[in-house]
């Protein structure tokens, strides 16, 4: 039997119906706040999976972990509003605009009394985690820099195959994409495994292969991404492309659950509906991400 359960609450996300994990019962739990890949696709029709770039919280065992700060960065923010003070980490898998987009908008951050520990590796540029967070703030693109943030904010540089311990939780990193320089993160708390790994591409060769399944092997859930040609290539005839690499990985690393996530813009809710179907039918123990989607491992 799988140690993962969906919630309750799996409604998509409205910024008035949002609850903190940390106020639900439960020692290992995970809630999609942005589950778009590339930019944000506000509308009515993508209401239903959610537009907001990548952003996906954890809450293991009362730590308060965040993978990537795409635009559902600004609403996970709102809901921590009246829990000041507050200590998070946030982990970015690469620099990308759709994964550090919402990083100026999320208002924690220019509150004086919380702490944020944020994690990344080096850009193809050789640039730190903490120079691209500064960069987008910068004149003209951004009113404000980063510096009028309040909040105290600790960098730390990662490489792959490093470790990080939150007393007894460890996220263990891994390369995932060497030319978008992406890494993966592995979460595990007891017997309990998660695997947050984003920037699988269909033409991966045998050894960056062998070295995410090793790395994947048989976690409780894998949040994967869709895959897909380049935005002017893109067309919706061919469903299998959005699940096709991660099914792949997940049945060789005998994953227990999957969710794909970082759908492509032009995939509207009708598409993802056909995806969601013919899904299930190739791997029954998987989903598509939604935002507001909340999961439960290891109950």
């Amino acid at each position: 039997m799988s140690n993962f359960e969906l919630s309750g609450s799996q409604s998509y996300l409205t910024e008035k119906s949002t609850t903190p994990l940390s106020n639900l019962s439960g020692e290992f739990l995970v809630q999609f706040w942005g589950v778009r890949g590339l930019i944000p696709t506000p509308g009515s029709n993508t209401s239903c999976y959610g537009g907001n770039t990548a952003c996906v919280e954890m809450h293991v065992a009362g730590k308060r972990l965040i993978f990537d700060g795409g635009t559902g960065l600004r609403i996970l923010g709102k809901t921590w509003q009246q829990q000041q003070p507050l200590e998070a980490h946030l982990f970015f898998t690469n620099s990308q605009s759709n994964r550090i987009q919402g990083f100026p908008f999320f208002a924690p951050a220019f509150i004086a009394e919380n702490c944020f520990h944020i994690y990344g590796t080096a850009a193809s540029n050789g640039a730190s985690i903490k120079q691209c967070l500064c960069d987008q703030m910068l004149q003209p693109h951004f009113p404000y820099p980063l510096q009028v943030m309040q909040s105290e904010l600790q960098f730390y540089n990662l490489t792959p195959d490093r470790e990080v311990k939150l007393d007894d939780v460890t996220i263990t990193v891994a390369l995932i994409n060497q030319t978008q320089r992406s890494v993966g993160y592995r979460i595990t708390w007891q017997q309990y495994s998660v695997a947050y790994v984003t920037d699988l591409h269909q033409n991966a060769d045998e050894v960056e292969r062998e070295r995410i399944l090793q790395f994947i092997k048989g976690v409780d859930l894998l949040i994967a991404n869709a895959t897909y040609t380049p935005p002017t290539a893109h067309n919706h005839d061919s469903a299998d492309l959005h699940w096709q690499t991660a099914v792949s990985v997940a049945h060789n690393a005998n994953v227990q659950r999957l969710v794909i996530s970082h759908h492509h813009p032009d995939d509207n809710d009708n598409f993802l509906d056909k995806v969601q179907v013919e899904l299930e039918f190739v791997f029954p123990e998987a989903l598509l991400a939604r935002e507001g989607l909340m999961l439960t491992v290891g109950k």
